[in-house]
Order: C-alpha cells, then sequence, then structure tokens
C-alpha cells in the first residue's frame, strides 16, 4: 500500500523520544561532501547515530568523516548492494535512515520522514526528488526513472514514482526482513520490489534534489546501471510471476508455430504430401515447448506462492521496531 505523495515541513531539530535512530551512509570517494552530510544530520537529528560504511575509497573519505564525528566502518566488496547488506547485517536500531553521501538531499526532511513513518505506521518512507535545477537530476534520467518506475507499478502493484531515490527512511522489521540481494546501484529497486512483494505500507514525501558540489563525481554509469536494473526486474518477474511470464512465453511459442505450420498444413490439404517435412517437426517442438512452458509456470507459481507465504509469515514475526512501540 502506498501513501500519495506529501510535501515535508522542515525543522531546526527533532528529538525521538524512545526510538533510537541510525543514519547509514554508503559511500566511495566523497571526501568534498561526506562532512556536509554529516555536519546536516547532526543538526537535524542530534540524537542519531551516524554511521559512514566507506566502499574501498582511495581518498580521504574515511579521515574526514571521522573527523566529523561519524562511525566509519568499511566493505571491500564494490558495490553499494554490498553495502546495503552490511550496513543492515550490523546495525540494529529503531529506525534507518539511509542515504547517498553526495550532498544532493535535504537532510531537513528527516524530522518530517520520521514523522510519517511512526505516526501512521508504515515500513518504509522515499523520497521522491524534486530538481532544484535542471543540472541536479538530468532529462535522461527523468525519463528512465519515470518509465522504469511505471513498470514496476504495471507489474508488482502500485509502487513508488521515484525509483532510484537513495533517501529513504526505514523500520526494522523492513530491514531485518530485506534480503538485500543485488550488489550495485540496483539495491533501490530492490527496496521497492520487496516491499510491494510482501504488501508493506509506504510512503512518498517530495524532497528537494540538488546538483553535486563542485569536485564531487557521480559514481553511476546510466547504461551499465541501467542494464542492470533492467535485468534485476526481469529476474524478478520469472521468480516472483512466474505464471505470467510462462504463459506469455507459452502464447508466444504457441503462435509461432502456427504460423508456420499454416503453408503446411494448406499444402497437405491440396496434394495430400508434407513436402516441407522440417518445418512441421520445427512446428511440433514449438508445440510442445509451449505446453512445456505453461506447465513449468504452474508448478512454479505453486512453489512461489509458498515462499512469498514463508517470507510474509517471516516478516510479520518481526516487530516495526526493537521493542513493539506500537502501543
Amino acid at each position: 500500500m502506498t501513501n500519495q505523495v506529501k510535501k515535508m515541513e522542515s525543522c531546526e531539530t527533532y528529538h525521538c523520544d524512545g526510538y533510537e535512530i541510525a543514519v547509514l551512509i554508503p559511500c566511495l570517494n566523497e571526501e568534498t561532501t561526506i562532512s556536509c552530510v554529516i555536519n546536516d544530520f547532526k543538526t537535524y537529528l542530534p540524537d542519531a547515530k551516524i554511521y559512514v560504511y566507506d566502499n574501498n575509497s582511495t581518498d580521504q573519505t574515511v579521515e574526514v568523516a571521522l573527523d566529523a564525528g561519524a562511525i566509519v566502518r568499511v566493505e571491500r566488496l564494490r558495490g553499494k548492494g554490498n553495502v546495503v547488506r552490511r550496513m543492515f547485517a550490523d546495525i540494529d536500531t529503531d529506525i534507518y535512515i539511509v542515504v547517498d553521501g553526495d550532498n544532493t538531499y535535504d537532510p531537513s526532511d528527516s524530522p518530517g520522514m520520521i514523522d510519517l513513518l511512526i505516526n501512521d505506521k508504515l515500513d518504509m518512507v522515499n523520497a521522491s526528488r524534486i530538481a532544484s535545477d535542471q543540472s541536479s537530476f538530468r532529462p535522461g534520467h527523468q525519463m528512465g526513472n519515470r518509465m522504469l518506475s511505471m513498470l514496476i507499478s504495471n507489474i508488482f502493484g502500485k509502487g513508488l514514482s521515484d525509483l532510484f531515490s537513495g533517501y529513504r527512511v526505514f523500520t526494522r522489521r523492513f530491514v531485518k526482513s530485506f534480503p538485500a540481494l543485488s550488489m550495485g546501484f540496483e539495491i533501490e529497486t530492490e527496496f521497492t520490489i520487496h516491499a510491494l512483494e510482501l504488501r508493506m505500507k509506504l510512503a512518498e514525501v517530495e524532497s528537494s534534489y540538488k546538483a553535486r558540489p563542485e569536485g564531487s563525481v557521480s559514481k553511476l554509469n546510466t547504461t551499465k546501471d541501467g542494464l542492470r536494473v533492467l535485468k534485476l526486474i526481469l529476474n524478478f518477474i520469472v521468480a516472483e510471476r512466474p505464471l505470467q511470464f510462462f504463459s506469455l512465453l507459452s502464447l508466444v511459442l504457441a503462435l509461432v508455430a502456427l504460423i508456420l505450420v499454416t503453408p503446411v498444413f494448406i499444402e497437405y490439404l491440396e496434394i495430400g504430401l508434407v513436402p516441407r517435412l522440417p518445418t512441421a517437426i520445427l512446428c511440433s517442438v514449438l508445440m510442445i515447448l509451449s505446453f512445456l512452458s505453461i506447465y513449468s509456470g504452474l508448478i512454479l507459481y505453486a512453489v512461489t506462492s509458498s515462499r512469498r507465504e514463508m517470507k510474509r509469515l517471516f516478516y510479520l514475526q518481526l516487530s516495526r521496531f526493537r521493542m513493539n512501540k506500537d502501543g
């Protein structure tokens, strides 16, 4: 379930009594921006613990983060997905804020996002980026974001308008039930699919998004990472929607077989012979594969349904926070 996009009201400081908050910042070569990100979150969330997970940087990111007062840990395996997997495994707290270390997101929105998470009993709040200028969110990236977000919504249910946002707030229940299979930037897509598959309550808020400051370089490769996201979506379609996938495959195989066999059948009616025997054999094979495909889809659908039930039961066994504070 997804709430409509809301606009957060910024506040100066925020004290979340009774809940422990962890700000998790995955970083790779962000020495020019990480200090600002840490200090801004200290300002708006003075009670939060701030963790910087360095992804084997070659600059002074670790030293700058330590000087700024963050708790710094290192993940040697390159890729944002690997960093998120390590962060979620290491940290046990009530509320998790995951934000990129490039100083493009607005920390002043975090108190409102936390309040929304708690008061509306949600499991994830996503920051939908509103570009402050054209250079901060390129039109090509916006279009790709919208297209893939629509694809996810059509396949897995109404999701989020900003699929690739790197600024989110989670409950402990979400984090500890999240498998984190991805290795790179496709981890944001996995966040959304995981939530939709388990029918979690979600919300999205508008948040200003600014360009990287001078000297800070994006690690995103539009083509390479875009293809990896498409591959991830395809894998999830096969794994989580096998009946739909194999039904479509079965239909395609059957149509190809019927198209190829039509002239062979007409010739047989006219002359009583099958002169194009290889074509006839090919059509027979395609029809057999079509029946096998739909049969495989039915079997995998039963397996997937059982697995989804087990995932849902495990998710429900977890409280939203470390101790059940929902009253």
